[in-house]
């Protein structure tokens, strides 16, 4: 990985959801509001300060730059371009997410 890029692995469930009261919402319908998804991080640049490998991250998934790696698909992106970072090395000293 190249300065502050971080590489995170692509949700495969994160296709069809179903409401609370049990419908059915494929991945392509629309959202009225941009959807936010969760990711865990497999690399980091060595650049990234606030990331690292294990980690979960918040990212906007579709302002993503995919890219297929031994058959597998991940993402690129900027550390800037994180939303939230949920860690478990901060342990009991604090919730372990950072906004």
């Amino acid at each position: 990985m190249l300065h502050d890029r971080v590489l995170v692995e692509v949700d495969r469930e994160a296709g069809e959801r179903r409401s609370s009261g049990g419908i059915v919402i494929p991945a392509t319908a629309a959202m009225g509001a941009r959807r936010l998804a969760w990711s865990k991080v497999v690399a980091v640049g060595p650049q990234a300060r606030a990331v690292e490998v294990g980690d979960k991250v918040l990212f906007d998934a579709e302002d993503k730059s995919e890219v297929e790696v031994h058959g597998e698909l991940y993402v690129v992106m900027r550390e800037r371009d994180v939303h939230a970072v949920a860690a478990e090395r901060v342990g009991d000293q604090a919730t372990g997410l950072y906004l």
